[in-house]
């Protein structure tokens, strides 16, 4: 609290008008930023794919936030906003890009472990974002079909295939073996 009343009468000082929204906003991307790029690399897969997409969540909730700010959870707000524009992104990109140059190097989060993030990138974009929501976020049946504009039904069914692939693939099995 203190540091936002010397920055807005720093802001004052300098002649600089204080619009109070802007200076909230900063603080809420400089505070929350890691956790929503780490949010946006669960649901792409890919750490470029991922700013992109905090980019444009930041973006549109730059526009909102005035309305968004007096709300209990903006964080719950800008995430629905990612994962709306990831499935738009998603429906857009159906067809798979060839190219001929292969990527130079691998992303790894330091932070999660690693062998179940490769697992989980093998599925399909749905079934993951599925489980991401669902085990990840502790979302329910109900508030992940509100989130993706699907049904309850279509939910639990690309659950249980996500969770059917994950369990007849050969590593999976290793590890139950061992």
């Amino acid at each position: 609290m203190h540091a936002m009343v010397s920055s807005k009468r720093s802001l004052q000082q300098s002649g600089t008008p204080v619009r109070l929204g802007v200076v909230e906003f900063e603080e809420f991307v400089q505070a929350r930023g890691a956790a929503l790029l780490r949010y946006g690399y669960v649901l792409t897969g890919n750490p470029d794919d991922a700013a992109d997409l905090v980019q444009e969540a930041l973006l549109k909730l730059g526009g909102t936030w005035r309305k968004v700010r007096n709300k209990d959870n903006p964080e719950s707000y800008v995430r629905t906003i990612m994962t709306r524009q990831h499935v738009s992104w998603w429906r857009g990109r159906r067809r798979e890009q060839l190219t001929d140059e292969v990527p130079e190097g691998a992303y790894t989060d330091s932070h999660s472990s690693g062998e179940l993030w490769r697992e989980l990138a093998t599925l399909p974009r749905r079934q993951r974002v599925v489980l991401v929501l669902r085990y990840y976020e502790d979302l329910s049946d109900q508030e992940i079909a509100d989130i993706l504009g699907i049904s309850r039904g279509t939910v639990r069914s690309q659950a249980s295939r996500a969770l059917h692939t994950l369990r007849i693939r050969p590593a999976v099995l290793e590890r139950e073996r061992t």
